[in-house]
């Protein structure tokens, strides 16, 4: 089947091409096996820089955008970086971080990993497998962060305290999956908020699949097939669900105040990968625009 490709500015609708800016009857009435293939999408290739760059991505016959080819690190840098982290690689046309080890103290050939354009409402679908004992997550609506020491140096903030984080976990063996509250530190869970139920996550070493839809503030987590949680940003009982958190008004008010109005004031961000310090592989990463 012939590809299209999707552009930000430029929507395919039931089958007819809507043009920027206005269009006409004749530009109306084009298919989408007549749309254009040199479509870009913009992304920032540094913190706080502009989404000034643009890349050329494939979509699906469902409107899906490939964020992640198999092959390379297009649209991809680190948290608060202008490059790829070395321990992150591609590898059997997966992402994949090579384990430091060392848990949440990420080292300087590692940290967390963004597709560097921000998403408002859409749905993303990815496929994650963990190594035995493993940690990561998946996270979205992320800003990149920095506050001031007491020194006055400018210092970056962890990733996942402006985003919410689907749980990327081997439960059998990841001591996280028995603490929190009711197994809300388990695969695909709202981390340290909701758990995931029916909790279905399959054994380290193995492919599951997961997706998460964000929708004028709706939030759905799926996991192999089956929704198993959701929630509503911007809500009194999301600012509850903070408080009963690590992420509280006085355990963390940065987080808190963050993620209390999560995406800021547009209510969008960066999809992420979180290094945590473990083995973990990615694939077959793609976005559909709910705008």
């Amino acid at each position: 089947m012939k590809k299209v490709f999707y552009t930000l500015t430029c929507l395919v609708i039931t089958g007819a091409l809507t043009a920027c800016g206005g269009g006409n009857k004749k530009a109306a009435e084009t298919t989408a096996e007549e749309a254009p293939t040199t479509q870009m999408l913009s992304y920032s290739k540094s913190m706080k820089a502009a989404e000034t760059d643009s890349l050329s991505l494939p979509v699906d016959k469902d409107g899906y955008i490939t964020i992640f080819d198999g092959k390379t690190f297009n649209g991809w840098r680190g948290y608060g970086k202008d490059n790829v982290p070395s321990r992150w690689v591609i590898e059997d046309g997966c992402i994949k971080f090579n384990g430091s080890g060392g848990g949440e103290a990420q080292t300087a050939e590692g940290g967390d990993l963004i597709f560097a354009h921000k998403f408002k409402n859409f749905e993303l679908e990815l496929e994650w497998k963990i190594s035995k004992g493993g940690n990561s997550g998946i996270l979205y609506l992320a800003q990149e962060v920095t506050s001031t020491d007491k020194d006055g140096k400018e210092v970056l903030e962890p990733i996942y305290i402006s985003a919410p984080e689907f749980q990327v976990l081997d439960n059998a063996n990841h001591p996280d999956a028995k603490l929190g509250k009711d197994n809300n530190r388990q695969a695909a869970s709202l981390y340290d908020m909701i758990p995931a139920v029916p909790q279905n996550a399959k054994p380290f070493g193995e492919w599951n699949t997961a997706k998460i839809m964000v929708y004028k503030g709706t939030v759905v987590h799926g996991q192999n097939g089956e929704n198993v949680l959701e929630y509503h940003l911007w809500t009194p009982q999301w600012t509850e669900m903070l408080e009963n958190s690590k992420f509280s008004k006085e355990k963390w008010p940065l987080a808190f105040e963050l993620l209390n109005n999560c995406g800021g004031e547009n209510h969008e961000g960066f999809i992420g990968l979180q290094d945590h310090g473990d083995d973990v592989w990615y694939r077959n990463i793609r976005v559909k625009i709910l705008d």
